[in-house]
C-alpha cells in the first residue's frame, strides 16, 4: 500500500513540474490583440554567435564586393519601413542611423580605392553630421524647378551639442533621405576553413550608398561615381549588436519573424558582384564595356566561388 501512495505521489509531482516547466501561452492577450513581439530585444547582443577560425585552419580566402539593391523584392524587409517613427519596426538605415548617434564608430571612405580602411581612427563624433547630408546648401540647383532651398542644419539627419559632446537624431530629413538611400556596398572574405572542411562567407565591411551619385555613363564614370557614392564604412562586427535587436518587417507572414543579423547571416538578401580581389587591383566595370561583359564577368566570379568547395573533393 505504502508502495502505491509513494508511485502515485512521484507521478503526480511528476504532472505538476512538467506543466510548470510547460506553460501555456495564449497567441492573444487579454484584450484581445495578438502576442507578436516587435520590440527590441534587450539582451540579444549578448547571444550572438561569433566563430572563432583559426588563422592555420584558413588555406585559401577571396575578397568579394557586393552591392545590395533596394529595388529587388527580396531586399524590401531592408528598406521599408520609410517612416522614422514607426513604433514597431526600423529600416536597416534607420537602425544604422540611432546606431551611429549611440556611438557606433564609422569610418571615411578612401577616394583612391572603394576598398575599407579599419585601421585608420573613425570619424571624430563632432564630424558626423556631415556624413549624414540630407541635401547639400552648397550645391546649385538654378535648373531644377522643383527643388527647395533648405537651411543647413535642417539637410541634417544627425546633429552635434557641441557642449554635451553628444549627437542626435532629427527627424525632419528622414523620409527624404531614405529615398535616396537605395544601395548598400558590402565587403566579404569567402575562405575555406580545413577544420570544418566547408567553405565559409563572412561579411567584414557595409557602406551606405548615395544612389543619386551613382551615374550610367561609361565605366570609368561608373567606378568614380561608385566611391563619390559611398557615404562611410562600417565594420560589420560592430554594427551586429544593433541589428542583432531589431525585427526586420514581416514579409506576409506576421508570425515569422527574424532580426537583421539573422537576415544577413542566413543570407536572405540579394545581390550582385561587382568586384574581387585580384592583383591588378581592378573591379568589374574597370574592364567590362557592355552591360554582357559585366553579367558574364559577374557569372564567372560566382561560378568559381560555388565550384571551389566542389572541386576540392574531386579525384
Amino acid at each position: 500500500m505504502m508502495k502505491k501512495i509513494c508511485v502515485i505521489a512521484c507521478l503526480m509531482l511528476g504532472v505538476v513540474t512538467s506543466q510548470a516547466q510547460h506553460q501555456v501561452t495564449s497567441f492573444f492577450d487579454e484584450m484581445g490583440s495578438a502576442r507578436i513581439q516587435t520590440e527590441e530585444f534587450s539582451k540579444a547582443h549578448d547571444t550572438i554567435v561569433m566563430v572563432d577560425h583559426r588563422i592555420d585552419d584558413v588555406i585559401w580566402s577571396r575578397y568579394v564586393y557586393r552591392i545590395i539593391d533596394m529595388r529587388f523584392k527580396q531586399n524590401y524587409q531592408l528598406y521599408f519601413p520609410t517612416k522614422s517613427d514607426d513604433a514597431d519596426y526600423r529600416n536597416l538605415f534607420k537602425v544604422i542611423t540611432d546606431a551611429v548617434v549611440d556611438g557606433l564608430p564609422i569610418y571615411e571612405k578612401n577616394m583612391e580605392t572603394i576598398k575599407p580602411d579599419f585601421k585608420q581612427d573613425p570619424i571624430a563624433r563632432k564630424s558626423i553630421p556631415t556624413m549624414f547630408m540630407a541635401d547639400d546648401p552648397m550645391a546649385d540647383y538654378s535648373d531644377d524647378p522643383t527643388h527647395f532651398d533648405i537651411m543647413e542644419s535642417d539637410a541634417m539627419l544627425i546633429h552635434y551639442d557641441s557642449i554635451a559632446d553628444e549627437l542626435s537624431f532629427h527627424f525632419y530629413p528622414f523620409e527624404k533621405m531614405v529615398r535616396n538611400q537605395l544601395k548598400y556596398l558590402i565587403q566579404e572574405v569567402v575562405f575555406f576553413d580545413k577544420h570544418t572542411s566547408r567553405l565559409h562567407t563572412k561579411i567584414m565591411g557595409i557602406a551606405p550608398l548615395q544612389s543619386d551619385l551613382i551615374m550610367t555613363r561609361d565605366s570609368s564614370d561608373i567606378m568614380a561615381s561608385l566611391r563619390e557614392s559611398i557615404m562611410f564604412w562600417i565594420p560589420f562586427d560592430k554594427l551586429r549588436p544593433y541589428i542583432a535587436m531589431q525585427y526586420a518587417i514581416p514579409n506576409r507572414n506576421e508570425v515569422k519573424r527574424v532580426t537583421y543579423d539573422e537576415f544577413f547571416q542566413k543570407r536572405l538578401f540579394t545581390s550582385y558582384i561587382v568586384g574581387e580581389g585580384n592583383m591588378y587591383n581592378r573591379w568589374i566595370p574597370d574592364y567590362s564595356r557592355s552591360e554582357e561583359e559585366v553579367k558574364k564577368e559577374q557569372a564567372r566570379i560566382a561560378t568559381e566561388l560555388l565550384n571551389f568547395e566542389q572541386d576540392l573533393w574531386e579525384y
